[in-house]
C-alpha cells in the first residue's frame, strides 16, 4: 500500500498503528447512571486485567439534603462490603458570599481501622450543588500488598459552599478487592454518572 500524505504531512490510509505508537491509556470498562438509586455496585470488570482503576463521579446529587457520598470495597464479589480501612482527609473550602475560607484536615472524614464506608464528598440536593470527583484505586487483584487509593473532591455543599476534599488511604487486606460499592448516607442517589476505566500499561 503507498502512503498518502496531506499538505501538513499527515498521514492517511491508514488502517491499524504500529504496536510501538502509543494510544489511549484510559480504557472504558463500565458506566451506570443514577435515577433515584439506593446505591450503586461494580461487581464486575475489577479484576487483574489492569494494575490501576479510575472511577469518574459526573453530577452526583443525593435526594436528601446535606447527606456525604461514601464507598466500601469487597473481597467476595459484592456479596457484602465491609474491608478494613485507614484514611486520611483534608479540604480547602470558599462559601460563595466569600465570608469564610479555610485549608484544614478534616478528623470526621478519616478512618482508622474500620469497616466503615469512606467519605467521597458531602452536598446538598439543589439543583446547583452536586459532586464530581475521581477514585484512583491502585492493583486491587493484588494477593500481596494493601491496596492504596487517592480521591480528589470538589462539591457545593448545602450552604453553597465550594469545598475541594482530598482523601487517601488502603483497604488493610491482602485479599484482592472484586467489588466497589457507592452510596449516600441518608437516602437515594437522585442523579449522577458514575464511569470505571482500567489503565493500560504504556
Amino acid at each position: 500500500m503507498a502512503l498518502k500524505f496531506a499538505n501538513n504531512q499527515s498521514l492517511t490510509g491508514t488502517t491499524a498503528l504500529p504496536s510501538a505508537v502509543p494510544t489511549d491509556n484510559l480504557i472504558l470498562i463500565s458506566t451506570q447512571t443514577a435515577s433515584n438509586s439506593a446505591n450503586i455496585s461494580f461487581t464486575s470488570g475489577l479484576n487483574g486485567t489492569y494494575d490501576e482503576y479510575i472511577f469518574k463521579f459526573i453530577n452526583i446529587r443525593p435526594a436528601t439534603n446535606d447527606v456525604g457520598f461514601h464507598f466500601q470495597g469487597s473481597t467476595n464479589g459484592g456479596s457484602s462490603y465491609g474491608v478494613t480501612m485507614t484514611t486520611t482527609a483534608f479540604k480547602a473550602y470558599h462559601t460563595e458570599n466569600d465570608a469564610t475560607t479555610n485549608l484544614t484536615y478534616t478528623t470526621g472524614n478519616d478512618l482508622a481501622q474500620s469497616t466503615s464506608y469512606q467519605e467521597i464528598g458531602q452536598c446538598g440536593n439543589d439543583a446547583d450543588q452536586n459532586i464530581a470527583s475521581t477514585l484512583t484505586l491502585y492493583n486491587p487483584s493484588s494477593t500481596t500488598y494493601v491496596k492504596h487509593f487517592i480521591i480528589n473532591t470538589n462539591y457545593c455543599d448545602h450552604g453553597d459552599e465550594t469545598d475541594n476534599a482530598f482523601y487517601a488511604g488502603y483497604f488493610n487486606t491482602t485479599s484482592a478487592i472484586n467489588a466497589i460499592n457507592f452510596k449516600m448516607t441518608s437516602g437515594n442517589i437522585a442523579d449522577g454518572i458514575i464511569k470505571m476505566y482500567g489503565v493500560k500499561k504504556s
